[in-house]
Parts: C-alpha cells; sequence; structure tokens
C-alpha cells in the first residue's frame, strides 16, 4: 500500500490535582477553546472538549506519529500553564495520569453528544462513579484507590 490511512479517536478523560472545583464557568468555556487550539497545535483534531468545574473530556483524532502518552503530557502541559497565567492562581494542576479511549468512527457523535452534557451529566453522576463506569465498561482493570 503506497499510503496510510488511519480512523484513530480517543475520549480522553482527566480531572483537576484533588479534584479541586477550580474550572468554574468564566475559565471553563474559556480553556475548553484553549484546549481544542492545543489539540490543533499538537498536530490533533479536535471533535469535542466538555467538562465540569473538576474535570474535562476530550474527543480528539490523533495521527500515526502520535504517541498517546506524549500528546496527553504536552496538552495538559500547556494548558495547566495556561489556566495558572489566566486564572492568577499558582495553585492548578491536573491530576497525575488520565483515562483514554479508542472511539470508533461510528461511536463519534454518541461520544460528542456524551461530552456535550456533561453538566446535566453530574447533575445525576459523580466523576468518581463515572469513571468507574467507563473504565469498566470498556474492560479496563483499575485499582479503586487511584480513582480519587
Amino acid at each position: 500500500m503506497a499510503s496510510t490511512y488511519l480512523s484513530l479517536h480517543y475520549h480522553l478523560v482527566f480531572s483537576t490535582r484533588k479534584r479541586e472545583e477550580f474550572l468554574v464557568e468564566a475559565i471553563r468555556l474559556r480553556l475548553h477553546e484553549y484546549l481544542s487550539g492545543t489539540v490543533l497545535g499538537l498536530k490533533g483534531h479536535c471533535r469535542s472538549v466538555g467538562g465540569t468545574a473538576d474535570h474535562v473530556h476530550l474527543l480528539v483524532g490523533l495521527g500515526a506519529t502520535h504517541t498517546l502518552s506524549d500528546f496527553v503530557r504536552e496538552l495538559k502541559k500547556a494548558s495547566s500553564k495556561w489556566a495558572r497565567e489566566q486564572a492568577s492562581s499558582r495553585r492548578f494542576a491536573w491530576q497525575e495520569g488520565y483515562a483514554a479511549f479508542t472511539v470508533s468512527a461510528s461511536g463519534v457523535e454518541g461520544v460528542r453528544r456524551y461530552i456535550a452534557n456533561q453538566e446535566e451529566h453530574h447533575r445525576k453522576r459523580s466523576f468518581r462513579d463515572e469513571l468507574k463506569m467507563m473504565l469498566e465498561k470498556s474492560g479496563v482493570a483499575y485499582d479503586a484507590r487511584y480513582l480519587d
């Protein structure tokens, strides 16, 4: 085959350090825009960004040369720096680690809707319960000590 063809979509989830509710609405929307722009700057494709005061969800498309861990590290690093500068708060940081789930092309629209409805969704379910459900549904083994 003379070319490379890919359909690599990831649903990424990560939270603020200690689940601090730092991402109040005024900064959250701007942060989502910044995250989207950073994904593009890292040569990815941002399909959706959403979340609440203590975590974010992104749906991204990556290319053949991306390494997921490097991509997420650079995304979190750049957005942490931006958030600290914007909010004049040296306290802001993302929690170590992240969750990443592959998404088939046929599942992209469903994940987009899920991300768009985060605020409504979290009126009924905590972030911890949401993450636990996502891990279990995807067959990912986890240690419950690290969900907090």
